[in-house]
């Protein structure tokens, strides 16, 4: 047998052994490196570093999709890391967006750090197995920071929901989240104390991120810009692109089935809740030095903060949980980066990409740049929009209706022409120091071809042809005509030539004021000529033309240039119009009344700049050489330096004329005829040049928001027309320069935060200057500055002010918008106490067209609208009971005929009722009065009226705005008050008084007494007529038309010290003349001359008692205006049409009035309307409620105070807002019992009447208990006194000499008191 050795055996068994150890070790390894990081488990939160690790293990796994890198280092010398995930990951694709989501900014907020981890792992894990992720991922260049504050998260605690100080902030105990620098603070922390802040900063500037996440904890939110505003106080700040925000916001929060609630119920504050689950941030409360704003304002891109959950810091078994809420949310709102436009902006002449230009939306105040590929992403919501390339050295470029969809963004490529070097460039470019690179292709621009002098006749027809040649861009109109019958004609070259277009200023030329001084004249032709053909062609006209909408007018006195002569040097033949007066010395005057009366010519263009918001202008004079500005005159009227507030803006406009005319800069224009003149760089303030009062230039500045400067073009007056080219090429640069200058300074829009809708007539105050300017009809606005800071404030009526800081560069206008909150009103824009009126889809319909007739030109083309083409003449009693009973039979649904009573010789007094309910009352709605002939000798009124009811019965069911305001007010029309006079009065009598009494001889505007203290005999008939009526209907406003004068006066004719609601009044007589053409000017061409504004106290024209307005005042509580249609009191028919043409608009315009101020309904606590109630206004006035509670008053804009009471109930305070443009505010006044009795507290007067009550009745308990006992014992004593009458037989004859009473009482006496007597004698 052989034995074998055990020790080999033992070797190999050993060696097998280890065999099968490094085997599985090996295989350990293998499948190590090739799955790379373990399977998330949703477990566990990862510190430093195992994030760390966890990073790199996956950047190393998936390098074609993925790269780590650093932005920096925390406070602790942590890495910033950021994820990058894209097709390849380390190079730069141009025109893929890019994308970034930042979490862990509070470093105690955790959840999103562990949820943008596991989103890296979700978008590399799928990436190339998801269609969806693959597209994105493809398509997108994705960075994700997990943690930006990685120090305060080591300091923090699981399971701390509320979170901790240490950990919310970096190591050097500062909140990074406020610690950005703030568009209303500036920079307010050391940089060197925020190194996470300063490294993102970069980052974001380098980058050019399109869209950003900013991911937090402590509720569930989705929160937008701003976040935060001026004043820091909570309320809604709203940025250019508020819509699309509010739009990202929704994506997230619509996506997470918590958040799209509101309702998070967070332990900490269960109550609080966010509608669709989204906020402003600054609504919500203020962060200033937030991220997401600086992003926004500062960085190209726009970001939005998710808050993800209730507990900042929760247990990590939640994290799975919230990993599977907000995945759908992470994705979509990453999607969204691929929404809007998209292109390339190039160099046209070499094809080369243009980084850091200007990507412009037209009517969104918010531009971002070109990346270094010269790429852009603009995110916007599908519509139409105007996009404008803009790029210094080069020609901007618009793209016009761009279509932008549902869905993927659209591509649109710019390509820019360099400017010409030998070209200014245009008002948004910078200018360069030198030549393009690359020789510019863009040929020189076309000049003028002809010059020669032009008559009316040559120039008009000069104007015709280029309007009809360049139909797109020219628009031609009139603003008047001459003494002489001439057309006044203004040429506007804009884009968009018909209309004002949100954000685009307005400019003008005006030459030829003086007839002789025809140099501006010819330029101004020439100037026509040179923008239209160079427009498409030559960059710098195509940005004046596409940003500038220009008013060119050739010749302001026609009538004079047709007598000056050719050759005129420096006489005065031509200069003044055919009336023989001065134009520039005929406007409204600051220091000097101006006597004249004021001329055709004068008063079509001061209506003329009333109703455009012209920024700046220039008038064009000849006789010198020199751009002269404002003041013209000064208060002393001497020649000396009258400075305006805007002086120095004054000069810098009048230097970018001169510096462009070499000649002009230079000083001394007129050698030769003018040798000591000298004007230093060419300008001079007008007034130390030599007064001129009444002049246009000061008036501009003074009544509009138009800064305007007198240009003297030249030292002859009429020069040869060969010299005209000449005078061109002088002019040329100046006159396109001094456009440009509407381009500087600040604009922007003033809006409503709650609607983000424009708001008119809102102030615009710059602090130091003391010239304000306003708000055009949506809220756009323009400022002339000079460079420097300033503190701008915007206010409007019923709203808080708004002070921005903003600082102003010569290069182009600096942006300011301002959003106002309305006063007396909470975050969600109600009342602060008490209930609130309900508003169905009807009345915001019906608020929104009296919004739209009260603004631009609403009202005017509701009047164009509505011809009636009636053939106007006078209509005696019988005509015009005729015409009314015509109206009733062929508009039998909305008219009814009153009989209000008969005059003197009983002629019919009527009123016509117009209402889509006639003859029905109904207190809801405003009722207005229009009453004309009072004075039968002035029956423009009456014809006006006549014509004004045919107007609303032919338009009714055909024009939508006519129908609306006939069904929602009751319209009362009084045509004639004074039949009999009208029967009496003569046509074409402009000053005669016949027909001005009734039948008695009675003028019955002074037959109107309420008391009867103060009449001394009956009212006449048709007096007691109208008052009855005024009486019996609660009128809201009445208008009485009367004649002799041309202006519209309030209340009172009596003569009264003060007025306690003048200020209502007046706004309401101010109303009429506004929309008047003429009436507002002042000059009212009759006996009393010019008045302001065309509004007056009515007593001021003609003091008297008894008057219609003044009873409707004090005893109807209706306000009355009379509105004076001409000077003659009774012109030829013929007139009739021009008469109506000037009234209809303001007649129309009180038609909508009557529907602002206040409304409401006066109820109990039980919802029971209280009739009778007393509204007393801030300005004493007082109103009655009717029938239902309903009460309507009319109040000048502004915050009034409201009292109601009525008997039995507590005294109510409110406060409103009232609105120039929106429709009545509404509001409901809930009345409590009165508590108090003679003042004191009810309680209290109860309790101390019970008091008294049982003292007395407990008085009156005693005296009856102790009249009861003396009763009782009388009675006794006349018992004992029958019993022992034997006894005193003896003793009662002894007493007879007295009364039987007396020995009564005796005995009464002795009985009563014995007792006392035994007690007495029981103490001795």
């Amino acid at each position: 047998m052989v034995r074998i050795s055990e020790k080999p055996c033992a070797t190999l068994s050993l060696f097998a052994f280890l065999l099968v150890v490094v085997s599985r070790c090996d295989a350990r390894l293998h499948r190590t490196r090739s799955a790379g990081p373990s399977e998330e488990s949703y477990d566990r939160y990862y510190n430093y570093v195992d994030l760390t690790e966890r990073l790199q293990s996956l950047a190393q796994r998936y390098p074609h999709i993925a790269n780590l890198s650093s932005i920096g280092r925390s406070v602790e010398n942590r890495e910033l890391w950021v994820m990058r995930i894209t097709k390849d990951p380390t190079g730069d694709t141009p025109g893929r967006p890019k994308f970034k989501y930042v979490g862990n900014m509070h470093g105690d907020e955790t959840v999103s750090r562990q949820v943008l981890v596991y989103l890296v792992e979700y978008l590399l894990a799928k990436y190339g197995e998801d269609p969806r992720i693959t597209e994105l991922v493809d398509h997108t260049d994705i960075y994700i920071m997990p943690s930006m504050n990685p120090d305060g998260f080591e300091k923090s605690i699981e399971g701390d929901c509320a979170g901790t100080p240490l950990g919310r902030s970096n190591a050097n105990s500062l909140d990074l989240n406020r610690s950005f620098p703030d568009q209303y603070d500036g920079t307010t922390v050391d940089e060197g104390k925020v190194p996470e802040v300063v490294a993102v900063m970069k980052w974001i500037q380098e980058e050019k991120f399109v869209l950003s996440g900013n991911l937090h904890g402590g509720t569930v939110v989705a929160s937008y810009p701003f976040d935060d505003s001026v004043s820091h106080k909570d309320q809604y700040s709203q940025s250019a692109d508020d819509a699309l925000f509010r739009h990202l916001a929704l994506v997230y929060s619509q996506n997470h089935p918590v958040m799209k609630t509101g309702q998070p119920y967070c332990p900490d504050n269960a109550a609080e809740s966010f509608k669709d689950g989204i906020t402003n941030g600054a609504q919500w409360y203020d962060v200033p030095g937030g991220m997401q704003d600086y992003n926004y304002l500062h960085g190209n891109c726009l970001e939005i903060t998710m808050e993800l959950s209730c507990c900042k810091y929760p247990l990590a078994s939640e994290l799975h949980q919230e990993w599977d809420l907000n995945r759908e949310s992470l994705l979509a709102y990453m999607e969204q980066v691929h929404i809007g436009v998209w292109g390339f902006v190039k160099d046209g002449a070499s094809g080369a990409a243009l980084s850091d230009a200007s990507i412009e939306v037209e009517g969104i105040q918010h531009n971002l740049t070109t990346g270094k590929y010269g790429d852009y992403y603009r995110l916007l919501l599908p519509g139409t929009y105007n996009i404008t390339a803009v790029a210094p050295g080069y020609a901007p470029v618009t793209a016009y209706s761009v279509q932008v969809t549902d869905g993927k963004a659209s591509k649109l490529n710019f390509t820019l022409s360099p400017t010409s070097v030998t070209q200014t460039p245009s008002p948004l470019t910078e200018e360069s120091g030198g030549s393009p690179s690359v020789p510019p292709t863009v040929r020189p621009p076309i000049q003028p071809q002809e010059f020669r002098h032009h008559n009316f006749a040559d120039m008009e027809l000069f104007l015709r042809k280029y309007n009809s040649e360049f139909p797109a861009i020219t628009h031609l109109y009139q603003i008047g005509r001459s003494v002489k019958d001439h057309d006044l004609y203004v040429m506007v070259i804009s884009d968009n030539p018909e209309v004002h277009e949100h954000g685009e200023p307005e400019f003008k030329y005006v030459a030829n004021m003086h007839g002789n001084e025809v140099v501006g004249r010819e330029l101004l032709l020439n100037l026509i000529e040179y923008l239209c053909r160079n427009y498409g062609t030559d960059p710098e006209v195509t940005h004046l033309v596409n940003n500038t909408r220009i008013h060119i007018m050739p010749s302001m006195n026609p009538d004079g240039y047709e007598v000056a002569a050719e050759g005129d040097i420096s006489s005065y033949v031509g200069r003044n119009n055919s009336n023989n007066f001065d134009l520039n010395r005929n406007f409204p005057d600051q220091f000097v009344t101006i006597t004249d009366p004021r001329q055709p010519e004068t008063l079509a263009v001061m209506n003329w700049l009333k109703s455009i918001p012209f920024v700046l202008s220039a008038n064009l004079h000849g006789g010198s050489m020199v751009v002269n500005y404002p003041y013209d005159d000064d208060k002393d009227g001497i020649s000396q330096y009258s400075e305006c507030p805007d002086d120095m803006v004054f000069q810098q406009l009048a230097r970018a004329y001169s510096e462009e005319n070499s000649m002009m800069h230079e000083g001394h224009p007129c050698a030769d005829l003018y040798p000591r003149e000298y004007f230093k760089d060419g300008i001079t303030n007008g007034a130390e040049w030599y007064t001129v009062p009444g002049g246009m230039q000061d008036w501009n500045y003074l009544n509009t928001n138009c800064f305007e400067v007198t240009i003297e073009l030249g030292c002859v007056k009429f020069p040869r027309a060969a010299e005209l080219p000449q005078y061109w090429e002088q002019n040329r640069r100046s006159l396109l320069r001094f456009i440009r200058q509407v381009h500087t300074g600040v604009k922007g829009t003033v809006s409503d935060i709650r609607d983000g809708k424009g708001i008119p007539n809102a102030t615009i105050s710059v602090a130091g200057i003391d010239h304000n300017v306003t708000t055009a009809s949506s809220g756009d606005y323009w400022r002339l500055l000079v460079n420097g800071t300033y503190s701008i404030t915007a206010s409007a009526d019923g709203y808080i002010p708004v002070t921005i800081y903003a600082t102003v560069s010569n290069d182009r206008a600096e942006v300011v918008d301002f959003r106002l909150t309305r006063l007396h009103s909470d975050s969600s824009h109600q009342s602060p106490s008490g209930p609130q009126a309900t508003q169905n889809p009807s009345e915001r319909e019906f608020e929104s067209l009296i919004k739209e007739l009260s603004l631009g030109q609403g009202l005017e083309e509701l009047a164009r609208s509505t011809a009636t083409e009636g053939s106007f003449h006078y209509r005696r009693s019988n005509d015009l009971s005729a015409f009314l009973r015509g109206l009733t039979l062929n508009f039998p649904k909305i008219t009814f005929l009153h009989i209000l009573g008969q005059s003197v010789e009983f002629r019919n007094i009527w009123a016509l009722e117009i209402s889509n309910n006639p003859g029905e009352v109904e207190p809801s709605k405003p009722k207005i009065r229009f009453v004309a002939g009072v004075h039968g000798n002035a029956p423009v009124g009456t014809a006006l009226l006549l014509e004004f009811a045919a107007l609303l019965c032919i338009n009714y069911g055909k024009n939508p705005a006519i129908t609306r305001l006939v069904n929602e007010t009751q319209i009362f029309i009084v045509p004639s008050v004074n039949p009999d006079g009208l029967e009496q009065a003569i046509e074409k009598q402009c000053t005669s008084t016949q027909g001005l009494t009734n039948f008695n001889a009675r003028d019955l505007d002074r037959d109107f007494f309420g008391n009867a203290s103060q009449r001394k005999e009956e009212p006449q008939p048709e007096t007691r007529a109208m008052m009855n009526f005024i009486l019996n209907r609660p009128f809201t406003l009445s208008v009485a038309l009367d004649g002799g004068s041309l202006v519209a006066t309030y209340p009172y004719d009596k003569p009264v010290q003060t007025v306690g609601n003048e200020r209502t009044l007046k706004y309401l007589a101010t109303v009429y003349a506004n929309n008047h053409p003429k009436m507002h000017l002042g000059n009212t061409g009759c006996s009393i001359g010019n008045v302001p504004d065309g509004v007056m106290r009515a007593a001021e024209r003609q003091s008297h008692m008894g008057s219609m307005k003044d009873f409707s005042m004090d005893f109807g509580h209706c306000p009355e205006i009379t509105v004076y249609t001409g000077c003659c009191l009774f012109p030829p028919a013929e007139q009739l049409p021009a008469l109506w043409a000037e009234n209809k608009k303001a007649l129309l315009s009180m038609l909508v009035e009557v529907h602002k101020g206040v409304r409401g309904v006066v109820r109990d606590k039980s919802g029971k309307p209280i009739a009778g109630a007393i509204i007393v206004l801030g300005e004493g006035v007082e109103v009655l409620t009717t029938e239902g509670g309903h009460f309507h008053a009319l109040l000048a804009p502004g915050n009034h105070n409201i009292r109601a009471l009525a008997d039995g109930y507590q005294q109510q305070h409110q406060k409103v807002a009232v609105s120039s443009y929106e429709a009545a505010s509404s509001i409901v006044i809930e009345f409590d019992m009165d508590n108090s009795i003679l003042g004191l507290p009810r309680e209290f007067v109860v309790a101390s009447a019970a008091a008294s009550m049982t003292a007395l009745v407990v008085t009156a308990c005693i005296i009856w208990c102790v009249c009861a006992a003396k009763s009782n014992h009388q009675k006794d004593g006349f018992h004992r006194l029958r019993q022992h009458r034997d006894d005193y037989e003896d003793e009662i004859r002894l007493t007879s000499m007295g009364s039987k009473k007396s020995l009564l009482a005796h005995e009464f006496q002795d009985e009563s008191e014995s007792d006392e007597e035994t007690l007495y004698a029981n103490k001795i």
